[in-house]
């Protein structure tokens, strides 16, 4: 007699010594896991989830964001500060905080006040983002905030721009 489960033969008894199904049970149906060959060119995956959020990020050069602000009266800055707001959360993989367009109403709202707590937080996502990668955290939110505060908002934005184009 055989096990209708595993199909070896049963030597008697309830159960099958074998895989431990009941005699009487019916056959479970599974799914044959087709045997893949190694070689790339036989098989390929069809889905395969290989997400770089650095990939996604652009170098951009410090230089020419600071001229087109300049040139723009600042209206090449805001779409910085939302590109730098968005390629930080990106990078560090930290999604819980507001996106750039959000972050720069925020700011807008508030009469500026957010955007200090925007370069503190700023400063942490990059360090996330270093740490994730094995380098030493920088700890650089202090030193965004201050510029920030003086006024000096635009060489905050050029370093964070700077270590963005490090990590990416």
């Amino acid at each position: 007699m055989k096990c209708n489960y595993c199909g070896k033969e049963l030597n008697g008894g309830n159960f099958c010594p074998h895989c431990g199904a009941s005699n009487n049970q019916q056959p479970i149906t599974q799914n044959p896991q087709p045997n893949y060959q190694s070689s790339s060119s036989q098989f390929q995956q069809p889905y395969q989830n290989n997400y770089n959020s650095s990939s996604m990020i652009q170098k951009r050069s410090i230089a020419t964001c600071i001229i087109l602000t300049i040139v723009t009266c600042g209206i090449y800055g805001i779409f910085w500060f939302i590109s730098l707001t968005d390629d930080t959360r990106n990078l560090s993989q930290d999604f819980t905080g507001a996106s750039g367009g959000t972050a720069f109403l925020l700011t807008l709202i508030t009469c500026g006040i957010y955007g200090f707590y925007w370069a503190y937080k700023q400063g942490s996502r990059i360090d996330a983002a270093r740490t994730a990668r094995g380098f030493a955290p920088s700890n650089q939110g202090a030193v965004y905030l201050v510029l920030s505060i003086f006024g000096l908002g635009i060489i905050g934005y050029a370093l964070m721009q700077n270590e963005i184009n490090n990590l990416a």
